[in-house]
């Protein structure tokens, strides 16, 4: 953008928490900023810890696990602990939390007095946590799109640059893209922690040299790339059987559409913790069951977490109802409702899906299998996510991929242009 109010949304920086601010060419002027214990990041990894994942880690599944329950019979006395004043800051009432003494316990003894004991890890999941886990999102979406009020009057933008890990939000990134006054948002894909070393050099260069600006960020995949040659020569010292493909999306579509779990590696591998089609794990979400299997049988992870859905730029106002591209997975949006049932598998139980739309020019291979799946089903939309299991890194390389398509359920690699199967 020429023009954009930027919004900071994180647990803390140095101490700052939320950073309110409007961008001209390269030039940044700051609006706004809260400031720590004051943070709606530290609020969000409180609610992860009260539901027995792990805080800075887990958020995730938190967002995952909220749409199972009912915000409105907490909502209430939730909302109650943050506010956001005219100027866009926060306010808390720290006498629930624990969080701002640094400690490892995130919540107060007068929490647990109104709310209940927080979930053990390992314990089953109860009504209770589920319904406090979806009010935590709603105030947090509630008190964000307060923020985006503020920061619109104060710049008079169309467009929103949001980061920091809240960011990464992808639920309450969609609510802002529906209900906010900007008439889009941008994510940059790694913007949380991992994307402060770009955001540094740009702003050395652009802010303070004050060098002309000479580059957008609409490519996320920047991460290291193998020839067929690199690849050919792992698989050779693994002793591994293979077969090269000519045309490998051809290949992976006719596994897609017979209900096969691929593992796809191709190309530079992506930046941030989005998986966009280079290292993933692939599947038809035509099957009804296809979510339940891939939880249990290769990615070792809870039921209740959803898969996110790829489609072809040309095809996603056919399935989802979203205005806007989402090339980074990162703008939740609802499915259409005659196509829920269609698409069940990245569908989640309030009928949203963390979509990725995919142009041809961006990632070529990736969407001509999109294509192609749909060319002989009718349905161009995949299951897509990363390729990996709980709590491992994403692949990077093709000995990583060859040792997790090896210890877990998937039925083929298509790795290049080679493809092995078990």
């Amino acid at each position: 953008y020429k023009e954009a109010a930027l919004l900071g949304i994180d647990g803390s920086g140095e101490w700052a928490t939320t950073w309110l601010g409007h961008g001209i060419d390269n030039n940044i002027e700051v609006l706004g900023e809260s400031f720590f214990p004051h943070s709606l990041g530290l609020f969000y990894v409180s609610v992860t810890y009260f539901c027995g994942f792990k805080p800075f880690y887990d958020e995730g599944k938190t967002m995952g696990l909220a749409p199972l329950g009912n915000p409105e019979i907490y909502k209430e006395e939730i909302g109650k602990l943050v506010r956001v004043d005219k100027n866009g800051k926060l306010h808390f009432d720290l006498s629930y939390f624990n969080f701002q003494n640094l400690g490892s316990e995130r919540l107060s003894p007068k929490f647990y007095k109104k709310f209940g004991n927080r979930r053990k890890p390992g314990e089953e999941f109860t009504q209770r946590h589920m319904d406090i886990a979806a009010a935590f999102q709603e105030v947090l979406e509630d008190r964000a799109l307060e923020i985006c009020d503020v920061l619109y009057e104060k710049t008079k933008t169309d467009y929103l640059v949001i980061s920091g890990g809240v960011s990464l939000n992808s639920v309450m990134n969609g609510r802002i893209v529906r209900e906010s006054k900007f008439k889009d948002i941008y994510v940059m894909p790694a913007a949380g922690d991992n994307g402060t070393a770009i955001g540094a050099a740009y702003y050395l260069y652009n802010g303070i040299f004050k060098k002309p600006r000479n580059f957008v960020h609409s490519d996320p995949y920047v991460g290291t790339s193998y020839t067929n040659k690199d690849i050919e020569m792992v698989l050779k010292a693994s002793k591994l059987k293979y077969e090269y493909v000519e045309d490998i999306s051809e290949k992976a579509s006719s596994l897609l559409k017979k209900g096969k779990i691929i593992g796809w590696f191709q190309g530079k591998m992506e930046i941030g913790p989005r998986a966009l089609g280079n290292r993933s794990i692939l599947a038809n979400p035509n099957f009804p069951d296809m979510q339940d299997k891939i939880n249990s049988e290769v990615k070792f992870r809870e039921a209740f977490r959803p898969f996110a859905p790829s489609t072809i730029l040309e095809a996603k106002n056919d399935y989802f109802d979203l205005e806007a591209e989402a090339p980074f997975m990162l703008k939740v949006c609802n499915v259409l409702k005659d196509k829920q049932e269609i698409i069940s598998a990245v569908t989640h139980v309030d009928g949203s899906a963390r979509l990725q739309t995919v142009n041809r020019e961006l990632n070529p291979r990736y969407y001509d299998l999109i294509k192609k799946l749909g060319d002989k089903t009718g349905v161009p939309v995949i299951l897509n996510t990363s390729f990996n299991i709980q709590g491992e890194p994403v692949v990077e390389s093709p000995t990583d991929a060859i040792r997790c398509f090896y210890s877990t359920g998937l039925d083929a690699l298509l790795i290049g242009n080679y493809f092995l199967t078990k």
